[in-house]
């Protein structure tokens, strides 16, 4: 992917959401969450004041309604902030 990730900027593909509860349910896309959860792909330069603290391939959770959808060559990303970033596992 060409392109370039601004200052205190991360690109992440989130995790596709659940499709069964753990007892065997079948969830309809109706009733589907969005995903909080994915896969860091960019990562910007850090801002002066705050360093970077995730990097390229770390999974991390991020707020419901955090950051911006895009789709980019037919694959949908999130471009959040590191600040929206909530743990990093």
């Amino acid at each position: 992917m060409k392109g370039k990730i601004l200052a205190g900027k991360v690109l992440v593909q989130p995790q596709a959401a659940e499709e069964k509860t753990v007892s065997g349910i079948i969830i309809p896309d109706s009733a589907k969450e969005k995903p909080l959860r994915g896969t860091v792909v960019m990562v910007g330069e850090a801002k002066k004041d705050e360093a970077m603290e995730v990097k390229v391939g770390d999974v991390v959770l991020y707020g419901k309604y955090a950051g911006t959808e895009l789709n980019i060559d037919g694959v949908d990303y999130l471009l959040i902030s590191q600040t929206d970033v909530l743990f990093i596992a």
